[in-house]
């Protein structure tokens, strides 16, 4: 029997950092239009649902031909929510199950159909692993991080039995650290309720190349991907339809 997956998408209102960006316009379409876009076309997901807190978002999503059966508590909407609540809450409100579900978030529009579909063949190619999530190499090392305590500060990272601290070296030098992106994570529906949490214990990474992990997380985010899509540095996933009108 086929392996089936869900892909959920999270698009609650209230962003403080950039107000609205789950729907606010960027080449002629709302944010999370690109997310759906990519999605349908991959052709991976049994469904694509998607997870907010408000009616305006609902409408959007189901234009663009995501799901939007249920709309989140506000209670798993806040800022400091964790997500293992609102993937628990989607996981409950849905009557069928699936075997894995694909978390894709609308601050990555960059994202290609191409791109689940290879994360998609990793996660299956990775028997051992409960989850992957996307990962790109760190342009600011945490070797060269501070903690400050009053007029002082101190490494983050302990680098007292090194000959030459991680602080004082060459980027080149250092170790290899890799940060997440927004780009996706795929993983087991079995660890949501094994592990009360999204990834589990064994999570591999995947390589994100370029523009696929760009994420539109601060105004100056939204500025770049303007600029990038004028210069034809980027392309966004094509949509088949066209602008949505209130």
């Amino acid at each position: 029997m086929p392996t089936t997956c869900l892909a959920l998408i999270p698009a609650r209102s209230g962003s403080l950092r950039v107000p609205g960006k789950n729907v606010r316009l960027l080449a002629g379409h709302p944010l999370i239009a690109y997310t759906i876009a990519g999605a349908r076309a991959s052709g991976l997901f049994a469904r694509i649902i998607v997870s907010t807190n408000s009616e305006a978002t609902r409408d959007i999503a189901r234009y663009y031909g995501a799901e939007a059966p249920f709309l989140r508590p506000e209670a798993y909407a806040t800022a400091t929510s964790p997500d293992i609540e609102w993937i628990e809450h989607a996981l409950a409100a849905l009557p069928d199950r699936y075997d894995a579900f694909s978390i894709l978030r609308p601050t990555s529009p960059f994202r290609q159909p191409q791109t689940l579909e290879r994360a998609w063949q990793q996660f299956l190619d990775t028997p051992g692993a409960d989850s992957i999530r996307a990962v790109e190499l760190c342009h600011e090392h945490p070797g060269k991080m501070w903690t400050i305590d009053g007029p002082f500060m101190q490494p983050l990272l302990d680098q007292s039995a090194l000959a030459v601290p991680w602080h004082d070296g060459q980027y080149q030098a250092l170790p290899k650290v890799y940060v997440q992106n927004s780009a996706l994570e795929i993983a087991w529906t079995r660890v949501v309720a094994q592990s009360h949490t999204r990834g589990g214990r064994v999570i591999a990474p995947f390589f994100t190349d370029a523009a696929e992990g760009f994420s539109i997380d601060h105004p100056a985010d939204w500025a770049l991907a303007e600029n990038y899509l004028a210069a034809g540095q980027m392309r966004l996933p094509p949509v088949d339809r066209p602008p949505y009108t209130p």
